[in-house]
């Protein structure tokens, strides 16, 4: 795997109850709910909340907070998917430099390791199409490991929730 850092335990959490998903369900809605809300919402006592969710914290359910930011506000409105299948050879080392110094790139929202036809598929946001071309020739087909890479523009998306990163 591109990770540098050993894999974690990836097996599904043991002994979620109802209120373990119910806080899940809550905070994954609206990370920025306060302790006191999430507990009138549960109907249980703050300390209760608190517990339980450090808990989930404890046990890597909940990774992290996140805020979502408009791009086109920070002038980056153009967003585009590049799929990218690198050279055969030796494929682990060029993998593991390959998704190292794409992830660095400040256009990167995203990088997604593949199984088929393509090896990586790369979610940017940048200004204009000017930018998408600049990203995919400066920052991907000037890497010798990229044998091809295929651009599609973002028209419009709906995010479910925000997902933990792959270790």
């Amino acid at each position: 795997m591109p990770a540098a850092s050993q894999p974690k335990d990836l097996r599904p959490a043991e002994g979620l109850d109802d209120l373990d998903r119910e806080i899940v369900a809550a905070l994954a809605a609206d990370g920025r709910m306060t302790n006191a809300e999430l507990a009138a919402r549960l109907g249980v006592a703050p300390s209760t909340a608190h517990a339980r969710t450090r808990a989930l914290i404890d046990r890597g359910v909940i990774t992290g907070f996140h805020a979502s930011v408009d791009q086109r506000v920070i002038g980056a409105g153009l967003q585009a998917m590049v799929h990218v299948t690198l050279r055969p050879g030796s494929r682990h080392e060029s993998i593991v430099a390959f998704a190292s110094e794409v992830r660095r790139l400040p256009q990167v929202i995203q990088v997604f390791f593949l199984g088929g036809s393509e090896d990586f598929l790369i979610h940017i946001a940048v200004a204009d199409s000017s930018e998408v071309r600049s990203f995919v020739v400066e920052h991907l087909s000037a890497q010798r490991s990229v044998a091809n890479t295929r651009t599609s523009i973002i028209f419009d998306y709906h995010r479910n929730r925000v997902a933990a990163p792959f270790h």
